[in-house]
């Protein structure tokens, strides 16, 4: 695969053309992290860490708790939570189990709940206290029969008045769950064609499409994402994009986890906490979006911290702006670091805008096809 025939080859440098993907599930990749590297560090939240023998030990626990509570290899379970420990175990529990992660917003409406749990056929679901009223409400009208809440103190909840949750079968608490003692879970399910999660769209077109990834999906774009900056052991990602979103989940948690670094989970997507985080955390990665940067450049808590940690920066989900992505460059080097800002808009994630020349089209062409592709056609990669 060189010359004329594969041109965009010339912009990769040190990345390599092809990658081999794991004929497993995401949770086997994740626990055979765990076995590689047990004692580093996974996740850290509200100053707290989790070393990876604790994740994967977590992991375990959680499977055989939803196990036990009947969820099965191709049940759906709805997780609405902020970027949390309890979002990321339950999301590789289900998996685990080969059940199907449906990621949801935990702030949105009472309707668009039962609109999530109606769609995916959620059976069961994970969310935060403060949101049992909205999930309550849509219980009649969908099939959800267990609902696992977790109490939530962070800023999320201020200034809003918890619910009262009434005992209930249906309910049930997130620490007594992890804390009691059930039979060990069925052996690992799921192979990486095997639906992995379900992520609805923004809705911008009409009502939010359920965006079905495989293992193999997720796989592919934590490991792609990790070769493009060398992830990898002692890389710190600040992962302040929400387990929701397709780069949150992908590249913030799984592409690190895969990879053997540590991430640290924001659950408020906000400059000020960003900020706060990249003061102390001293994250070598960070994944935001355009308006993210934008104030960080004007956040003054930044103007003499030391930012020698920071080497490469990814901003998604919209156009980043030449003016912004030179101010936030340029303050980073004035405190130290020698970091890149990697732009990804629509139909372009992280490092590849700058990889593939904006001058070709390219056409997406089905895996079966075979054989390599005239020179001016891109790898699979849809839009120009």
């Amino acid at each position: 695969m060189t010359g004329n025939a594969t041109p965009w080859l010339r912009f990769y440098g040190a990345v390599p053309p092809t990658l081999r993907y794991p004929e497993e599930s995401l949770s086997a990749a994740v626990l055979a992290t765990a076995s590689r590297v047990p004692d580093a560090p996974a996740l850290t939240f509200l100053g707290a860490t989790t070393t990876y023998r604790q994740l994967g030990e977590a992991i375990e626990r959680c499977a055989a708790a939803l196990a036990g509570l009947g969820l099965r290899a191709g049940d759906r379970i709805t997780i609405a939570m902020p970027t949390s420990p309890q979002g990321v175990i339950a999301f590789y529990a289900a998996n685990r189990l080969g059940a199907v992660a449906v990621m949801v917003h935990p702030l949105c409406t009472a309707p668009e709940i039962e609109f999530y749990l109606s769609t995916s056929r959620s059976r069961f679901a994970l969310t935060l206290d403060l949101c049992y009223p909205k999930f309550a409400a849509a219980r009649a009208n969908t099939g959800l029969e267990q609902l696992i809440v977790k109490r939530f103190a962070y800023r999320l909840t201020r200034g809003r008045t918890r619910p009262t949750i009434p005992r209930d079968p249906m309910i049930r608490w997130w620490r007594p769950l992890m804390m009691r003692e059930w039979p060990i879970a069925p052996p690992p399910q799921g192979t990486a064609e095997d639906l992995a999660a379900i992520l609805f769209s923004g809705g911008t077109t009409g009502s939010p499409k359920g965006v079905m990834l495989s293992n193999r999906n997720l796989t592919a774009e934590g490991m792609q994402a990790a070769a493009w900056v060398g992830l990898g052991p002692g890389d710190v990602m600040l992962a302040a994009l929400p387990i929701f979103h397709g780069v949150g989940l992908g590249l913030c948690i799984n592409a690190v986890l895969l990879s053997g670094g540590k991430a640290i989970l924001v659950p408020v997507f906000n400059a000020a906490t960003v900020a706060e985080v990249i003061r102390t955390g001293r994250p070598t990665l960070m994944v935001g979006v355009p308006t993210l940067f934008d104030s960080l450049t004007r956040d003054r808590s930044l103007a003499r911290a030391d930012l020698s940690c920071l080497r490469a920066a990814f901003s998604g989900a919209d156009t980043l702006p030449r003016p912004v992505k030179e101010r936030f460059e340029r303050m980073v080097a004035d405190q130290g670091g020698a970091v890149r800002s990697h732009r990804g808009g629509h139909g372009h994630h992280g490092d590849a805008a700058h990889r593939i020349p904006r001058r070709k089209r390219w056409r997406a062409v089905p895996r079966h096809a075979g054989g390599d592709l005239p020179a001016g056609h891109g790898p699979g990669v849809a839009g120009r």
